[in-house]
């Protein structure tokens, strides 16, 4: 029961995960893994596969093993599900005995000495399909080189499309998210011109943040336009890791100095502050680190389950960890609120803090569940939608933290009369409700 668990586990944690699929270079190395998964893609009814193995060996080289056991093969989520319970109720032994997978080959189709298969398959069940190795013979270690190529042809099957049916509009989605970010960044910079006499660094670090966005959004644009067309990504997907792991640092690195009130209400960081910022960055590098091996080798490779917990675990701890300095801003302003006199000024900015707090971890946590729900229950053709759902909870965040923090002509936190005061005054009396 816990075998059947772990290969249930294993294939579910590849489908949940946006990798694309595109040319792929595989190496396996004395593997005795069960259950294999490769590549998962979305084919039309215009699909191929072509896939090319090489360099096979197998640590038992008697050639009486049942060698019908061992073999690649197709199959959809549910099918999994349907294949597992066979495997349960003992209807089969082996994940390639079952009538409900598509089968590629198998190793019995290997000549004596022969050490590599060839073969293009032509798919046209409109589905999502994830291509899967099988070896169902105890302790036997297989080593092989793999070149898998999915894609779907159009309809006058000349032209071929790499990326799966459900992300085949993400270059164009990325290249028109670029044109919006590049407006946005020459709307700040307009803002910053206009009103130069009241502009803090941390202005000009969002204006960073903006342009590294908008980057990395052009740099993700090429890179799977070159994919949908070639299969490679040409360079394209370098300089989107490099872009991604900058935006990440910086992004990050603002939500901090923001609710550490840095720039705009003190010249300064505690100490307790600067540790946050030690904290974060060198995870965000660690959780770039991780995002590529993960994008880069694949669930095939054996440490592939491990980086994904390591990038999960990271992301968690940045997530939380930024949190505290706003948290920590919030209190001192509630503590100055009763000491200096000062209450209207302090419940403005209190206020304030409160709503960047509040829409900082909707943005953080809310935002993540929604696009994992969309890409759990979402028909795999609009699988391209809980993209769009991400980014648009990102801009929306970045236009609501642009706006509240914008620089001000006219600072409204020292124009204020003495009923205004009194009525901020009373309003104070009643912030020990308020529990975060």
């Amino acid at each position: 029961m816990a075998s059947r668990f772990l290969l249930f586990s294993l294939f579910t944690s590849l489908l949940l995960s946006f990798s694309l699929a595109e040319i792929h270079f595989s190496e396996i190395r004395s593997d005795d893994r069960q259950i294999i998964p490769f590549d998962e893609f979305g084919f039309t009814h215009f699909g191929r596969l072509e896939l090319n193995v090489t360099n096979i060996h197998l640590s038992n080289p008697n050639p009486d093993l049942d060698r019908s056991k061992i073999g690649f093969f197709l199959c959809t989520r549910d099918s999994w599900l349907h294949v597992i319970n066979q495997l349960e109720d003992g209807e089969i032994t082996c994940a390639l005995q079952s009538d409900l997978i598509k089968p590629v080959f198998t190793f019995n189709e290997l000549v004596k000495d022969q050490t590599s298969l060839s073969k293009t398959l032509t798919h046209n069940d409109a589905d999502q399909y994830t291509l899967v190795f099988a070896n169902c013979l105890t302790s036997l270690k297989v080593s092989m080189d793999v070149k898998s190529a999915m894609y779907n042809l159009d309809k006058g099957g000349k032209a071929r499309d790499y990326l799966s049916a459900g992300k085949t509009m993400l270059p164009r989605v990325y290249y028109l998210l670029s044109l919006i970010y590049f407006g946005l960044a020459g709307v700040w910079i307009y803002v910053l011109y206009k009103k130069r006499l009241t502009v803090y660094r941390i202005h000009f670090f969002m204006l960073a943040v903006v342009i590294l966005k908008t980057m990395n959004l052009l740099c993700e644009a090429e890179d799977k336009s070159y994919i949908k067309r070639t299969g490679y990504a040409h360079g394209w997907d370098v300089l989107f890791y490099i872009f991604s792991f900058l935006k990440g640092i910086t992004l990050f690195t603002l939500i901090v100095l923001i609710g550490t009130g840095w720039s705009f209400l003190k010249p300064y960081l505690q100490g307790k502050e600067k540790k946050v910022l030690m904290i974060v960055i060198p995870l965000q590098v660690v959780a770039n680190i991780a995002q590529v091996v993960i994008d880069e080798t694949g669930p095939y490779g054996q440490d592939w389950i491990t980086w994904k917990q390591v990038f999960l675990l990271v992301d968690v701890v940045c997530c939380c960890a930024v949190l505290f300095p706003i948290v920590w801003s919030i209190k001192n302003l509630r503590e100055a609120a009763r000491t200096d006199g000062k209450a209207a000024v302090n419940l403005m900015k209190l206020t304030l803090f409160r709503q960047y707090y509040i829409v900082v971890i909707c943005y953080i946590y809310f935002t993540r569940v929604v696009v994992y729900a969309l890409e759990t229950i979402t028909s795999y053709k609009y699988l391209w939608t809980s993209v769009v759902a991400g980014e648009l909870a990102t801009l929306a965040f970045y236009v609501f933290t642009g706006y509240k923090f914008k620089p001000e002509a006219h600072n409204p936190y020292f124009v204020v009369d003495d009923e205004e005061e009194e009525a901020a005054a009373e309003a104070l009396k009643l912030e020990d409700e308020f529990e975060l």
